[in-house]
């Protein structure tokens, strides 16, 4: 017998619901608050002498960050973080079609029961912090673009009153002071990291990343085990193909998976879209995709997984952007790049 229990834990922001399977007990369910508190309760919850559990919980951002960093490296207890998209693919495949709290719960002990365990990988502190300022700086200059959409209504629009402009004016001069205080908090945090300051060069060495696409980068590429892949990091990103076909009748196109991390495919979205502009290499890289017949937005996206690889081989190999290995050049005008959405 597997001295091996499992253990499933869905998570919200108030609430954790904990599943567990043992073989002399068979499956319980307990609920505690998600606070530091309730984090301490679950370990001795699930700790048991002799034995050790193994925990799926599922990559939702904040609300789980804190319990995976109580999780792991505890004693007589494993713990996975799996990919939201995975765990939907393998609910349908035990015909699971609803979806409340304890159904997700029992999901996610089965997958941890059944699939191929994979340890997840506690992050230096600095990487967590810089991922966390990223996050923030994104969501800032989100607010900030929908800010000055409304200034920009509000200016050619007669009935909209001089104290909604000033107030407008206002917002977006708080937010562009936070975005720089930010920024600063960023670049001080970076430069006491040896890692994150070779890292933050490497990518300044890149034709269409700047500042801001190097942070938010770097806060999100920090946190990814080191002994990933490059094409892991493509399927992190979501941005892998997947082809759509079945007998002879249907072929669908292909178009990229999305089971992934949307904040790291919005990063790499417009340092993509200025290379192929001004980078010759990049530029060639773009051309010839759509001298093969890909549509500009399909090229785009084959970009962005090029400058994923870039990167991946960069930080290995401790070298900076040398577009020669990136793509053979020959003599080619500038393209036409149109401002396709940014892939959800």
């Amino acid at each position: 017998m597997s001295n091996h229990d499992s253990s499933g834990i869905e998570v919200s922001a108030k609430e954790l619901l904990v599943k567990v399977r043992r073989p002399d007990e068979g499956v319980r369910e307990r609920r505690f608050p998600n606070s530091r508190e309730g984090h301490q309760e679950i370990l001795g919850y699930l700790r048991r002498a002799g034995r050790v559990v193994r925990v799926c919980m599922e990559s939702t951002g904040l609300y789980g960050l804190d319990l995976a960093l109580a999780l792991s490296g505890q004693e007589g207890i494993e713990l996975m973080v799996a990919n939201p998209r995975a765990v939907r693919h393998f609910a349908h495949a035990l015909m699971q079609r609803s979806k409340n709290d304890p159904l997700d719960a029992g999901v996610l002990e089965e997958f941890a029961a059944r699939m191929p365990f994979q340890p997840w990988v506690r992050p230096a502190p600095a990487a967590l912090a810089l991922h966390a300022l990223a996050r923030r700086l994104r969501e800032l200059v989100e607010m900030q673009t929908a800010e000055k959409n409304r200034q920009h209504a509000a200016g050619l629009s007669q009935a909209i009153p001089a104290a909604v402009r000033r107030d407008l004016a206002r917002s977006l001069r708080a937010q562009q002071q936070a975005i720089a205080r930010l920024t600063r908090e960023a670049r001080k945090l970076i430069a006491q990291d040896a890692q994150l300051a070779e890292r933050f060069a490497l990518l300044d060495s890149v034709p269409g990343i700047g500042e801001t696409s190097a942070v938010q980068l770097l806060g999100e590429l920090g946190v990814l085990a080191p002994d990933l892949s490059a094409r892991q990091w493509v399927a992190y990103a979501g941005l892998d193909p997947r082809c759509f076909d079945s007998g002879s009748s249907v072929h669908k196109k292909p178009r990229i998976s999305k089971a992934g991390n949307k904040h790291l495919r919005h990063a790499l979205y417009m340092p993509a879209l200025v290379a192929v502009q001004y980078d010759p290499h990049f530029r060639g890289f773009y051309q010839h995709l759509q001298a093969k017949g890909k549509l500009k937005m399909q090229a785009l996206v084959a970009a962005m997984r090029k400058l994923l690889h870039a990167l991946h081989a960069m930080f290995k190999n401790h070298q900076p952007y040398d577009g020669s290995k990136l793509f053979r050049l020959e003599s080619t005008p500038a393209p036409e790049v149109t401002g396709a959405p940014v892939p959800a």
